[in-house]
């Protein structure tokens, strides 16, 4: 039961990220730190719908 998500900057909050998840193992929001091209650095990037 995988579905796709999308990982917005939490400097920006642009969308620059789509990736799948297993709702079942991780019920909480993905939190990830990833490189922001539009910011031109790498920042926290949080899931979204």
């Amino acid at each position: 039961m995988r579905e796709i998500t999308y990982l917005s900057c939490g400097d920006c909050k642009r969308k620059n990220y789509v990736t799948r998840k297993d709702k079942r193992k991780t019920p909480e929001k993905l939190s990830i730190k990833k490189f922001c091209r539009f910011c031109g650095k790498h920042t926290q990037h949080k899931e979204t719908k």
